[in-house]
């Protein structure tokens, strides 16, 4: 047996375990016809890489000879797994201690919050290293405990670029962006990750102009700091220099067009997000589960089914495994495009799911009009042992609201407070206002909403402004729609609701005090714009738009939908009367 087919063999089982592969390479482990310690350290290490604890510690109470990598390796195993006590007695047995595993057990206290036993576990160290002093460091600020790691800071025996990186994160992260500025001025050198981490100091805290002043003055800008501005354009909104910052680049890699399409996630605009998504994979950059779920996103707020089911089937052939996130998002997709069966089919084949999993689900049966089938998934999410929160009873009350089920949205939203450690918030109170209000129980909301702990917000008089349409109440209509405009003085479609509530009743003189209104408010109405699916493809238009390319299409397959809709009994309400 010559030694490099031992080296084969470790390479071998190293390479199996860092995918994933652990099965296989102890199966490979056990077939060598000889082992050295490499071979021993290298399957420790595979565990430990896939947390596979007990296997790990098996594997290392069998080796017939340990080196300090060996007792190493299985103390990281312990800490990163979070077994700090049996970290704790290894590291006792151990026979000569290092600096590298005095500092692996400062790390493992700081990676569960236990800050007394690190700061206890850092004091007993012979000679503590820059990363002994780091290392606690960190946690103190990753704790929050902002004063105690400037302190360590200010005792450390010597500080190198990294020391003053990490106050400098820490600073940042309790969002201490002055004390931040004044430690990034005093650093006697800085690398990329100091300019970096200030500038994402700046956009955390919304404070554009010095991230770009910042930004501007980099000597050397890496993809990073690029990434890291049009990540802050777009969490300001503002998209367009987002995009700009996108175009200038040199070079993008994967971060950057999951910037340039989550932005566009979040600031509505979905089409964007699946046209860049397409030109990214033009462009030869494979997506990646965040990329996926961001396209998947969009889809759902499109409703776009087709383009929805073209990226689940992409993310099959891709050969990502579908993680939580992408899963969820499938859920949503479908469930927002009416597929309540196949989004359930998801879900079923999901190899794990959390919380947010669950939730998507309810709401999803909620969207589509299934309330009793969100109540039993409700419960049998609770055999699960998995604990419900804020979102899981919006879910619930808006599947009872839609279904007028009032009995039962009432038990559920005082079951909050009662049977689970959850307050009530504005959302949870616009849902009951909705209830009542489509039962017809006005009084009941407006009575609610007088009553409620917590300020009104626009949702909740939005709500029952709503219901007032729904029931012809102009008299409650008036009282809500003032509580509304405080909020959204500006926002068209509140006046144009209760202008047609008074329409409806005939008010006339009440619909002109609502158009006066919205003049001397300088309000109007704005062309509403909406999405059709044609050819796989997503297109944006508006009634009176002709400048659409392919507009002729678009207006032909409305054409055609408007025939289908009147042939199957779906006419055009006119009592919709609109003020605009």
């Amino acid at each position: 047996m010559t030694n490099r087919n031992t080296v084969t063999y470790n390479s071998m089982i190293s390479a199996y375990a860092k995918n994933g592969r652990v099965v296989e390479a102890r199966r490979l482990f056990d077939q060598m016809p000889y082992r050295n310690l490499v071979s021993w350290n290298t399957m420790i290490a595979g565990y430990s890489h896939n947390g596979c604890v007990a296997e790990a510690a098996e594997l290392f109470d069998r080796m017939p000879k340990r080196d300090a990598f060996s007792w190493t390796l299985m103390i990281t195993c312990y800490t990163r797994n979070g077994e700090l006590e049996e970290a704790r007695r290894l590291f006792d047995r151990m026979p000569e201690k290092d600096v590298v595993s005095w500092n692996l057990m400062v790390e493992g206290f700081v990676r569960v919050g236990d800050l007394v036993s690190a700061f206890e576990c850092f004091r007993r160290i012979p000679n503590p290293n820059v990363i002994s002093w780091v290392t606690l460091l960190n946690g103190y600020c990753k704790s929050g405990c902002i004063v105690e790691g400037r302190r360590i800071f200010d005792q450390m025996p010597e500080k190198n670029v990294v020391s003053w990186n990490a106050m400098l994160a820490g600073y940042i992260r309790c969002l201490q962006i002055d004390e931040a500025y004044q430690l990034f001025m005093e650093m006697p050198e800085r690398n990329s990750i100091s300019w970096t981490t200030m500038i994402d100091g700046y956009v955390q805290c919304g404070i554009m102009d010095e991230a770009l002043e910042l930004f501007m003055r980099m000597p050397k800008k890496d993809v990073v700091s690029w990434n890291t501005m049009i990540a802050g354009y777009a969490q300001d909104g503002q998209m367009d220099k987002a995009l700009r910052f996108f175009h200038e680049m040199v070079k993008k890699n994967r971060v950057s067009w999951n910037s340039v399409i989550s932005g566009f996630i979040q600031n509505g605009f979905y089409v964007e997000a699946l046209q860049h998504f397409k030109m990214m994979r033009k462009e030869g950059k494979d997506p990646d589960w965040s990329t996926f779920a961001c396209a998947l996103s969009g889809c759902a707020n499109l409703a776009a089914l087709q383009v929805g089911t073209q990226l689940h089937n992409l993310l099959l052939k891709s050969g990502h495994i579908i993680d939580i996130f992408a899963g969820n998002a499938l859920i949503t997709m479908y469930a927002r495009c009416g597929r309540i069966l196949t989004a359930r089919q998801v879900f079923d084949e999901m190899v794990s799911v959390d919380l947010v999993s669950w939730n998507s689900l309810i709401a999803g049966h909620a969207l589509n009009g299934y309330a009793k089938a969100a109540i039993s998934i409700f419960q049998e999410m609770k055999k699960n042992g998995v604990a419900p929160d804020e979102v899981t009873f919006i879910g619930l009350l808006s599947a009872c609201s839609h279904a007028g089920m009032v009995d039962d949205g009432l038990e559920l939203f005082y079951s909050m407070s009662r049977d689970y450690p959850i307050t009530p918030v504005a959302e949870h109170y616009a849902c009951v206002v909705d209830l009542l209000g489509r039962a017809g129980r006005l009084g009941e909301a407006l009575k609610l909403v007088k009553g409620m702990p917590i300020k009104a917000n626009a949702g909740i008089w939005g709500s029952l402004l709503g219901a007032c349409r729904m029931h012809k109440n102009p008299e409650v209509a008036n009282v809500a729609a003032e509580k509304l405009f405080e909020f959204e003085p500006h926002t068209t479609s509140n006046y144009v609701l209760l202008s047609n509530i008074h329409a409806e009743a005939g008010s006339w003189g009440e619909v002109e005090r609502v158009r006066v209104l919205m003049k001397e408010r300088g309000v109007w109405k704005q062309p509403a714009r909406s999405w059709i699916e044609i050819k796989n493809e997503v297109r944006s238009f508006s009634s009176d738009d002709s400048t659409e390319p392919r507009a002729a299409e678009v207006f032909m397959v409305l054409r055609v939908l408007n025939a289908q809709m009147r042939n199957i009994g779906h006419m055009s309400d006119s009592s919709l009367l609109d003020c605009g």
